[in-house]
């Protein structure tokens, strides 16, 4: 079992940008592929960006390409949210997730492991 504890989340203003870690720990993280989803109260949890760790492919929602941007390093066990131009709706809580699938959906369904979530609040 591998876990993950979130980082960066915070106040930020609209236009501003922030960046997430999320550090994997256990013996054997690298094996997983890690993702970033975000929830709003009443919401479910949406997928953003995943990152596979052994053939560094990466995805993102069609929602968030070009302003979010994931990567990871690998010789940290971390894997990065770059946000840029945040907006208000951006506002959430950022979830970092973990799966054994080399190539997982983007349902929460998917991932088997998570951090507790870190806020990020965008002021207009």
């Amino acid at each position: 079992q591998v876990q993950l504890v979130e980082s960066g989340g915070g106040l930020v203003q609209t236009g501003g940008s922030l960046r997430l870690s999320c550090a994997a720990l256990g013996p054997t993280s690298s094996s997983y592929t890690l993702a970033w989803f975000r929830q709003i109260p009443g919401k479910e949890r949406r997928f953003l960006a995943a990152a596979s760790w052994s053939g560094g492919f990466t995805w993102h929602h069609d929602s968030v390409k070009g302003r979010f941007t994931i990567s990871r390093d690998s010789a940290k066990s971390t894997v990065y949210l770059q946000m840029i131009d945040m907006q208000p709706e951006d506002t959430a809580v950022y979830y970092c997730a973990a799966s054994r699938l080399l190539r997982p959906g983007t349902l929460a369904a998917d991932f088997g492991s998570w951090g507790r979530g870190t806020q990020v609040t965008v002021s207009s």
